[in-house]
């Protein structure tokens, strides 16, 4: 293996402005990647800058020039990702980041060819990973949330109600609300960069009004120090909510489930999936129709009718 640059990935991009952070020349690799991720926006921006920091830092580690790498690197690349309990999706997301950049290089003569072009994919199917939130589950949620804090009230209405992922939460301001035909409205960046106003329900917007008690501008969820409160602080603050209403997934919840509970719950209620489809903001319709199909699974799984024969026939 030839020998890797000794900057650290952590160089690598400042996501809002990717180019190489202050100091030593950058490697061209490190510059490759930032012109890169030029090519892209918003919350795809951040996800590949994630990635190619981190495979960055494992050919740093194993010695592996990122500029000349070979199948079998990523190959061994794949396998510790797989060590180390990666999701199907996530690796399957990271080797999306890794061939996009390799064939940017590809296509600026600077790389011969694209070493993750045959690199084996999981097949991520029809799973959802997220549990999901029953009626019941959701409602216990929402008063713990109220008894917590009027930011935590603020938190976990916007994630169950709009289905919002927890990226387009944090990085939402004041600024983005506004008035559409009556309709409270909240601007949110989606995948890709693009922009889609949603709807806030009235008890969401009154909820929301209350928090921000006046304030006009800034974050839309703060912390105590008026900056904007980032994905980390949401994931420990549904964890302690869980601890308090929900002890059984009180090591579990996650942002996501939040915005599954979201879509099974209005489908529940008898939204069409075309319109769960546009709120959660899904490109492709076969996205929304997993967690349709994830609902059913659940409630329809044929142990349901076994349990029931067995505990007739113990009568």
């Amino acid at each position: 293996m030839s020998e890797a640059s000794s900057e650290p990935a952590a160089a690598l991009v400042v996501v809002d402005a990717p180019v190489a952070a202050p100091g030593p020349e950058p490697s061209p690799a490190h510059r490759l990647a930032a012109a890169f991720l030029l090519s892209h926006h918003g919350n795809t921006r951040a996800a590949y800058s994630r990635d190619l920091a981190h495979f960055f830092d494992w050919c740093r580690t194993e010695g592996v020039d990122v500029l000349t790498a070979r199948r079998v690197h990523l190959d061994a690349y794949r396998a510790h990702l797989g060590e180390l309990g990666v999701a199907p999706a996530t690796l399957v997301r990271r080797l999306s980041a890794l061939s996009g950049f390799y064939a940017y290089g590809q296509d600026e003569e600077l790389i011969a060819r694209n070493p993750v072009q045959r690199v084996r994919r999981p097949k991520v199917g029809d799973n959802v990973q997220s549990t999901g939130l029953s009626a019941d589950e959701a409602g216990l949620l929402l008063r713990a949330a109220h008894r917590h804090s009027p930011r935590a009230e603020v938190v976990v209405t916007l994630l169950l109600l709009c289905g919002l992922r927890v990226s387009e939460l944090v990085g939402a301001t004041v600024a983005d609300l506004g008035y559409e035909r009556g309709h409270r409205v909240l601007t949110v960046t989606r995948k890709g960069g693009r922009s889609q106003r949603m709807v806030v329900p009235p008890r969401a917007a009154a909820i929301l009004d209350d928090y921000l008690a006046g304030r006009g501008e800034g974050p839309l969820v703060v912390t105590a120090t008026g900056r904007a409160l980032d994905r980390y602080a949401i994931w420990r603050l549904l964890r302690t909510l869980a601890a308090d209403a929900l002890p059984h997934l009180a090591d579990s919840l996650h942002p996501h489930d939040l915005r599954h509970a979201c879509a099974t719950l209005a489908l529940d209620a008898g939204a069409s999936l075309h319109d769960v489809q546009d709120l959660l903001g899904h490109a492709d319709p076969r996205t929304t129709r997993r967690y349709d199909r994830a609902r059913h699974n659940l409630d329809r799984s044929p142990s349901h009718r076994l349990a029931m024969l067995l505990a007739d026939g113990d009568r």
